[in-house]
């Protein structure tokens, strides 16, 4: 829960204030502006999120839990990790679905406030339940909700990226 409100605070405070301009500003052409790592953050929230769901629909594998319970150390590091490049999947990269920026922040907000209530709320047994990372394979659905906390995180640190290129317009 912790992980979920302080990516979400960051992210939200380094959006504050920000110009058109620097909405979209890219550091090169390959890379996202600040409002396309924004929608991406709202489109796997809202992907994973439901995977979790469907995954608790399903049959609990405890069998899984050893072998997950090794894979802590990743799950807890993606957010600080810039070393790993993850390549995200069609669904889940942006499209420009909000292009009024006070839009795009008040749908992360919904959608991470959709996550919270989910997260606070649920009696499911979370860590005997599995879906597959594109990278790190099988994780429990704990595991899952930490990620979400962590991808923000992780793109936060990406827009500060963005913002400290010395071609990042002025405010």
């Amino acid at each position: 829960m912790e992980q979920l409100a302080s990516s979400e605070a960051r992210l939200l405070e380094l959006v504050d204030g920000l110009t058109a301009e620097q909405w979209g500003f890219r550091e090169t052409p390959e890379r996202w502006s600040i409002a396309e790592n924004i929608e991406h953050c709202i489109l796997l929230e809202r992907f994973i999120l439901g995977a979790v769901v469907k995954a608790l629909e399903g049959a609990a594998e405890p069998e899984k839990k050893a072998l997950a319970r090794g894979k802590e150390p990743l799950v807890f590091g993606v957010g600080t990790s810039r070393d790993m490049k993850l390549n995200a999947r069609q669904v889940v990269r942006p499209v420009g679905r909000w292009p009024d920026t006070a839009e795009l922040v008040a749908e992360l907000r919904r959608t991470r406030a959709g996550t919270v209530a989910f997260a606070a709320e649920t009696q499911a047994e979370l860590r005997d339940h599995f879906f597959p990372h594109i990278a790190f394979g099988d994780l429990d659905c704990y595991q899952w909700l930490v990620v979400l906390g962590q991808h923000g995180a992780r793109h936060a640190l990406q827009i500060e990226e963005i913002m400290a290129d010395p071609a990042y317009p002025a405010s």
